[in-house]
């Protein structure tokens, strides 16, 4: 990034953070994705709350872009197990803000199991969570009962152009690993499993680049959307598996389990767009198959008779690429700045809730100002 976009950047977030500035600043931690340009974003989280530490996403860490939080914000290791125990998380918590009132900025759902206990026995007050994807937002969705607040910006449409161009990160990521080892998309049929916004977005360019796609849901509705765009609807998955020489999972939760992967046919790529502990079950894996890394970044799962390639470890493939979606994901980072007011301001019930359409309007007006031009 030049000196002078960055100068731009950190303009924009000045001003989005003053014109959501809470009259009484909250406490926070903030998971995220600690790419390139994440500083200036984490900086203005920094001006509208007291920012007790960030907890970058082990798998998208950009060794300067933690340098440079670093300077003025802790940076702690984030896993599963921190907050999958309640005591674990709680004494965390504790040690960091104990007694204040804290704002949690979630990426995946990852306070969700612990949010109870925190809620009930932290020294201060949980005013409640900012949730930024459709993963995390089943998490809290799902839920009978929630104990706090939840604002959700997974489905704001200030999202859908990132949503869009994320599908297109894949899809590139994916058939780059794939023409390292000397194979193309062309004439390999494709099963992308998942037809959200991020699966519907790499179906359709799987199929304008000349892919045959078939698409995988469990939800009716999306079912219909699938066949009303043109994609055949596997009604078998274990079939539609068999047939497909390019598998992209992209439901945010476990589309590929244990007993799943010995459907695929041989030589099949699979590929993510979350974390590997999210959309597959590799550890139920037989253990008959033997690992064995083929090429950067491609690992090849063989036993008797049958093999795939496993692209990234499983993980989100597009982050090996950047995962760039360019200024457009600057959007989405101005609502949970949004979201942190709103906890801060209104008495909202203890439900899920999205930013109000008026406050989007802004954040878009002050966006194009910015990176319009």
């Amino acid at each position: 990034m030049e000196q002078f976009e960055r100068a731009r950047l950190d303009s924009y977030f000045a001003r989005i953070a003053d014109v959501f500035a809470p009259a009484e600043r909250p406490s926070s931690f903030l998971i995220t994705h600690l790419l390139l340009e994440r500083p200036s974003f984490v900086g203005a989280v920094g001006r509208t709350s007291n920012l007790r530490a960030v907890l970058p996403k082990p798998k998208s860490i950009d060794p300067g872009a933690r340098r440079a939080v670093e300077k003025v914000t802790p940076c702690d290791s984030l896993s599963r197990e921190l907050f999958e125990d309640g005591d674990t998380a709680l004494d965390y918590i504790e040690s960091r803000a104990p007694g204040e009132s804290v704002v949690l900025l979630d990426v995946g759902g990852y306070f969700a199991p612990s949010l109870d206990t925190i809620c009930d026995r932290f020294s201060g007050r949980i005013l409640g969570v900012v949730e930024d994807t459709e993963n995390g937002h089943k998490r809290y969705a799902d839920r009978d009962k929630l104990p706090c607040p939840v604002v959700s910006v997974a489905r704001s449409p200030l999202k859908d152009p990132e949503d869009f161009l994320v599908g297109q990160s894949v899809v590139f990521s994916a058939e780059a690993l794939m023409r390292s080892r000397g194979d193309i998309l062309h004439g390999r049929p494709a099963l992308v499993i998942g037809f959200g916004k991020l699966g519907s977005s790499i179906a359709r360019l799987l199929h304008a680049k000349g892919v045959q796609v078939t698409v995988h849901d469990v939800d009716p509705v999306r079912q219909t959307q699938a066949l009303s765009q043109g994609f055949a609807v596997a009604r078998d998955r274990d079939a539609a598996l068999h047939g497909a020489g390019l598998v992209l999972c992209a439901t945010g939760a476990v589309s590929l389990r244990g007993e799943d992967f010995s459907s695929l046919r041989n030589g099949a790529y699979v590929a993510t767009v979350t974390s590997s502990e999210d959309e597959l079950d590799l550890d139920a894996l037989p253990g008959v198959y033997q690992r064995t890394p083929n090429g950067e970044h491609v690992t090849r799962y063989a036993t008797t008779g049958h093999y795939f390639y496993l692209l990234n470890g499983g993980n989100a493939v597009n982050f090996l690429h950047g995962a760039s979606v360019g200024p457009f994901i600057f959007l989405v980072q101005a609502e949970i700045l949004a979201g942190i007011r709103m906890l801060t301001l209104s008495d909202l019930g203890h439900s899920m809730h999205e930013v109000d359409a008026a406050d989007r309007k802004t954040i878009a007006a002050t966006w194009l100002n910015y990176f319009n031009r």
